[in-house]
């Protein structure tokens, strides 16, 4: 067997998915963990910390959900 047929076969899908599954989660980590509202000494207020605590939340759950999706297809 030949690399081009290993790469554009299932090794290759398998690869491409987690590369892909693993760069949307560190989008939606960079995105969640950007905070609007910040304290005199350049950390983020109270209720920026909350609402990115919130916002991470839901990602996860958000992955969560499509896993179990993804299981009962």
């Amino acid at each position: 067997m030949n690399w081009n047929s290993l790469l554009n076969g299932p090794l290759g899908r398998m690869l491409t998915r987690r590369l892909m599954n693993w760069g949307m989660n560190k989008g939606i980590d960079v995105a969640t963990r950007r905070t609007g509202g910040t304290t005199a000494d350049g950390k983020p207020s109270a209720a920026a910390s909350k609402q990115a605590k919130a916002a991470r939340q839901a990602a996860k759950r958000a992955r969560q959900a499509a896993r179990i999706t993804r299981r009962l297809r």
